[in-house]
């Protein structure tokens, strides 16, 4: 079987990839997603929405690391544990960018649309990367009391200890 998807728009933001990888909370990165002129229709009903989700293309995968399927949630020595403190996880129990099919699903607060442009706060994408889909959130996507697996909660009690940070949204 043979999937083609083709970008309907692309990222744009003023910061350098190091600049959004650094950034743990990403409530102040800002940029706005092009939406290219063949679909731009598609926006029509948009205005209104406070989040739109995004489906992206992490066209800045390397090759080789698409066959990775155990990594560590690495996210978090950025707020202070230890590479040694992670565990070794699936690639589907982690958001990392390495994995068999480099696609990448990323919720950000709209601000505004003029146009074919839609200004968005809280990316986690670089610079040009291709977007394959924008949906609307809505509270029939909002989950309640959802759970998380023993290894990440104990994590998250370390990030508390060191930091006085809740990662939890």
């Amino acid at each position: 079987m043979e999937i083609v998807l083709k970008p309907i728009g692309y990222v744009r933001t003023s910061l350098r990839d190091e600049e959004i990888r650094s950034v743990f909370d990403r409530s102040s990165v800002r940029g706005y997603i092009e939406v290219l002129p063949e679909y731009s229709q598609g926006l029509r009903g948009l205005e209104g929405f406070s989040h739109v989700i995004i489906i992206a293309y992490l066209h800045k995968v390397p090759y080789e690391a698409r066959s990775t399927l155990l990594v560590k949630p690495r996210r978090l020595v950025k707020l202070g544990l230890k590479p040694e403190e992670l565990p070794e996880v699936g690639v589907f129990a982690t958001d990392s960018p390495h994995r068999p099919n480099p696609i990448a699903l990323t919720i950000v607060e709209l601000e505004k649309i003029e146009e074919d442009r839609l200004y968005v706060r809280g990316l986690d994408l670089y610079d040009g990367t291709p977007v394959l889909d924008i949906k609307p959130y809505d509270k029939g996507r909002s989950i309640v009391g959802f759970r998380i697996p023993e290894w990440l909660r104990r994590l998250e009690e370390k990030v508390r200890e060191k930091t006085g940070l809740d990662i939890t949204p």
